[in-house]
């Protein structure tokens, strides 16, 4: 699964907190972006972020100049963050339930930024979505529990687990469809208790 660090962008647009707008405006046109880090007083500090939304909807909807307004007047602080090791799909799933459409990328200090466009021009969801990636899982891991319970038997503690990694995934399968699995018909293991019902005493041990 792509991660975060592997499609942000490095060069990221830094500016003060106590910067004009004006000047804001200025670099966002000279760089080509939609949003502006606002750098940290120390090292303490969270980081801020200044967006062309922002400066619409709150300097140029109100017809205020902005070389009188500062960029901490209007800036998002503390803003959403985003880890480099976090995959793209939670990336896109946090962009979804917060309405941002942008995010610095920090761990611990600023390493980059990610915003929709890099999601859909650099993220693999058209090659691998993750809807796919999952059912293949699921059936190795069916194929490797039957596997292992036929060579330790239907009872024994490795089927039990096997049987657990499956639901696992099964699980996050009816996640990824905010749906429950079992809604939509018998699930693997119960499937295979049918063909050995001994299988499901199996499945209370101690951890």
């Amino acid at each position: 699964m792509l991660k975060a660090a592997d499609i942000m962008s490095t060069d990221v647009a830094t500016i003060r907190g106590s910067a004009t707008v004006a000047e804001a405006v200025k670099l966002l046109k000279e760089r080509g972006v939609r949003s502006l880090i606002v750098q940290r007083r120390h090292d303490q500090d969270a980081y801020g972020l200044i967006s062309e939304t922002d400066i619409v909807y709150k300097v140029t909807a109100y017809g205020k100049d902005p070389k009188r307004v500062r960029v901490c007047d209007i800036m998002s602080k503390p803003c959403i963050v985003v880890n480099p090791d976090l995959g793209v799909e939670y990336v896109a799933r946090l962009f979804a339930n917060t309405g941002i459409h942008q995010a610095p990328v920090i761990q611990g200090d600023l390493l980059g930024m990610i915003t929709i466009t890099d999601i859909l021009t650099k993220g693999d969801f058209v090659e691998q979505p993750k809807e796919v990636v999952l059912e293949q899982r699921i059936q190795q891991a069916i194929e490797r529990a039957r596997a292992i319970c036929a060579e330790q038997g239907p009872m024994s503690r490795e089927c039990a687990v096997a049987w657990d990694e499956v639901e696992e995934l099964q699980a996050e399968a009816a996640h990824q469809r905010d749906s429950k699995f079992y809604d939509a018909g018998k699930t693997a293991f119960e499937i295979y208790c049918e063909e050995h019902p001994d299988a499901l005493e199996a499945r209370i041990y101690d951890t």
